[in-house]
């Protein structure tokens, strides 16, 4: 049974809408005003939410506003109700997320079939979160423990041997097993660090008073620090010929730690994805007051129907490349592009050349 909250002033229109749901078998609740419509609302979590415009205390505009601005009330479906039938009320409140505009006077089958429409169109989204659910768990099924297991297994076999054996090895045998140790530890905590991450930057993503924050701090490029980072990243693979750096100035709205964490994460990608002595590119440009980073390898690459599908946790082609990693890196630097009002783009020419750019707004 769909449970309906009804925001209605006028005491006679709220009744009979309410009735009519009631014998349409509809679980309703009904308040006179927008203020206790958004706490009702917040408490119940109804699956609709039908709401005049114009009441007193908070009027409909400025309830659809508080909903929207609550992550427990944000995608909650609402149709308006009102006398009012300019464009330009009409304009006002789709902008503001309305899902519906029914005008006074109106049908029983108007209405009907207003919810009907809504209530279907929210079980297709739900439908389809519980799907990108249900593919997520399967890809940290496949995912987690092999990532987990691998650097594990490395600190652990060392550490026995270290232990049982550490008088019948000498200092070079001991040097390297503890490099291995270090890489493995190294390697294992980079991983958490990506889940817990991805995990934040899905939380952000639901908080626009947290996105707001995001998008306060600002950077001016190139960082001193971000040769460093892609030098010191490159040379730990024997890759330091290979990397071409090419930037210009530029004021971003990202902090520095954040287009570190793009950089780093977009060029572990090329150079773990591309072979030894083939030429990586790092450059920028403004555009239009757009900052453009791109990131090209002549690697592996992707095709058009894996771009398409890329997401958290998966890894293409797994049984056929033996990589490390957890696939995270690539969708974690979209995530933070996205969630800073900028977008990630891949261009790719499977065994030829792969363009990744990162497109960020200037700072004015």
């Amino acid at each position: 049974m769909n449970k309906i909250l009804v925001i209605e002033d006028d005491i006679n229109m709220r009744q009979n809408i309410l009735d009519l749901l009631d014998n349409e078998n509809f679980k309703v609740i009904g308040v006179e005003n927008g203020r206790l419509g958004v706490r009702l609302a917040q408490e119940e979590i109804p699956d609709l939410i039908i709401c005049d415009i114009m009441m007193p205390e908070l009027d409909g505009y400025e309830t659809l506003k508080a909903l929207r601005q609550n992550p427990t009330t944000a995608i909650i479906p609402l149709i308006f109700l009102t006398a009012k039938s300019d464009k330009t009320d009409f304009r006002q409140a789709m902008e503001l997320g309305a899902d519906d505009y029914i005008i006074k006077p109106f049908t029983r089958a108007e209405l009907l079939a207003a919810i009907s429409c809504r209530l279907e169109k929210q079980v297709t989204l739900k439908q389809q979160t519980q799907k990108n659910l249900e593919d997520l768990r399967s890809s940290i099924t496949f995912s987690f423990p092999h990532e987990m297991r691998t650097p594990l297994n490395g600190i652990l076999g060392f550490s026995q041997i270290l232990m049982e054996e550490a008088e019948l090895l000498d200092s070079q045998a001991i040097r390297e097993m503890a490099e291995y140790i270090y890489d493995s530890g190294e390697r294992l905590f980079r991983l958490i660090q990506n889940f817990l991450l991805y995990a934040e930057l899905e939380i952000i993503a639901t908080d626009p008073q947290q996105i707001k924050i995001l998008q306060s701090q600002e950077t001016a490029f190139p960082p001193l620090a971000l040769a460093n980072l892609i030098a010191e990243t490159a040379k730990k693979l024997g890759r330091e010929a290979d990397v071409q750096v090419d930037f210009y100035p530029c004021n971003i709205i990202i902090s520095e730690k954040k287009i570190y964490k793009i950089t780093e994460e977009l060029l572990d990608n090329a150079l773990k994805f591309s072979p030894v002595g083939t030429p990586i590119q790092i450059i920028n440009k403004s555009i239009n007051n757009t900052f453009v980073l791109s990131f090209i390898d002549r690697g592996r690459g992707m095709s058009a129907d894996q771009i398409a599908e890329l997401g958290a946790y998966r890894q293409f082609e797994r049984k056929l490349y033996e990589q490390q990693g957890s696939g995270l890196g690539l969708i974690i630097a979209k995530r933070l592009a996205e969630l800073h009002g900028g977008k990630l783009k891949i261009q790719s020419k499977p065994q030829e050349k792969t363009i990744v750019t990162v497109i960020l707004p200037c700072s004015t």
